[in-house]
């Protein structure tokens, strides 16, 4: 009989325990992290050892072929390494999830929308270098050349905590090739970065508050997408925010695709709703112009590359364009750690 008791008193505990599924995941998610921290850890302690071990035979041998093997697997380890202690940094409450990113051009024109262009192609470069997924959810292109809008989804895990770091005004400096006269021109876009709503997030929207518009798509996606109207608009009447999704093939695809970027777009109010109204959370957004840049990105004159909030700075632009801004992400990341 006390057996029985002590059993049913355990599986209640558990009961108890398991119930309260937004607690449960967030810890097995901590779990799930550690698990894959340690792993790593573990996978690049080892290959220090067995490269260390190998580099010993070959000081005997001094074999060309050999010592350049050794060469690109050291650079490999190194880049585990940065990658690995950039991951240390990531401890934010939603830095594990997915990233809904959306770039706007600055007043300009053409000029601003082929430098939202330019950043997307960017970013998009990033996400494959890191293993990342990248999904376009919704994009308005120029009338000549560039994007006036778009969105897209970084799938992976970790991808908010490392794009929340170029939230902000991103600024460019070069001599247009728009310009016939050849003079230097300096361009603006902005990009939000939100992250990605998952099931252990409680969040409460009525669905009166929500009015939806359909249309049809203006991307590529065969026939069927360009004939119905699958894409979708949502607007939550009382904050007026609005989000809209045209890259599935149907409209409830859509439309769920589009609630998910609505719920993180709430997220992101709930999280400073000690605000007194929404219009102060957007008098916190900076202007898309001079003054207000997080980064500038300089072709003309010279070539560099800075960070205006860690002076981090780099002369290869071309490399920046191809993607390679893990070095902006961690010297952000750390003088984050610093300052908390």
């Amino acid at each position: 009989m006390e057996e029985n008791l002590k059993q049913l008193e355990t599986i209640t505990m558990e009961d108890n325990f398991w119930n309260n599924s937004k607690k449960s995941s967030e810890i097995l998610g901590k779990i799930k992290s550690t698990k894959n921290k340690i792993t790593l850890y573990n996978k690049i302690k080892d290959e220090i050892k067995e490269l260390k071990e190998y580099t010993e035979l070959v000081e005997l041998e001094n074999d060309k072929n050999s010592i350049e093997e050794i060469v690109k697997n050291t650079y490999k380890i190194q880049n585990e390494l940065e990658k690995f202690e950039l991951e240390t940094f990531l401890s934010g409450k939603y830095d594990k999830n997915n990233a809904i990113v959306t770039l706007h051009p600055g007043a300009g024109g053409t000029e601003s929308q082929d430098w939202a262009e330019m950043l997307y192609r960017m970013y998009t470069k990033w996400a494959i270098k890191n293993e990342f997924q990248i999904k376009e959810l919704d994009c308005l292109e120029g009338e000549e050349a560039g994007i006036k809008s778009v969105t897209f989804e970084i799938i992976g895990e970790n991808a908010y905590g490392y794009m929340k770091c170029e939230k902000g005004v991103h600024r460019l400096v070069r001599i247009s090739p728009f310009d016939a006269g050849g003079r230097r021109h300096t361009s603006f876009a902005s990009l939000e970065v939100l992250p990605e709503i998952t099931e252990d997030i409680e969040l409460d929207i009525n669905p009166e508050d929500i009015k939806m518009d359909v249309y049809r798509a203006s991307g590529a996606g065969g026939q069927h997408i360009n004939k119905t109207s699958s894409a979708v608009r949502l607007t939550h009447i009382p904050t007026n925010i609005v989000v809209a999704c045209q890259s599935e093939r149907s409209q409830f695809q859509n439309k769920d695709t589009a609630m998910k970027m609505l719920k993180s777009k709430l997220l992101d109010l709930k999280e400073k709703e000690k605000k007194d109204t929404i219009a102060e959370l957007k008098g916190e957004q900076r202007d898309i112009a001079w003054g207000s840049q997080i980064r500038s990105y300089v072709f003309c004159p010279y070539t560099l590359v800075k960070d205006h909030r860690t002076n981090f700075e780099v002369g290869n632009v071309e490399a920046v364009m191809d993607g390679e801004i893990n070095n902006f992400m961690e010297a952000f990341l750390k003088l984050s750690s610093n300052k908390e």
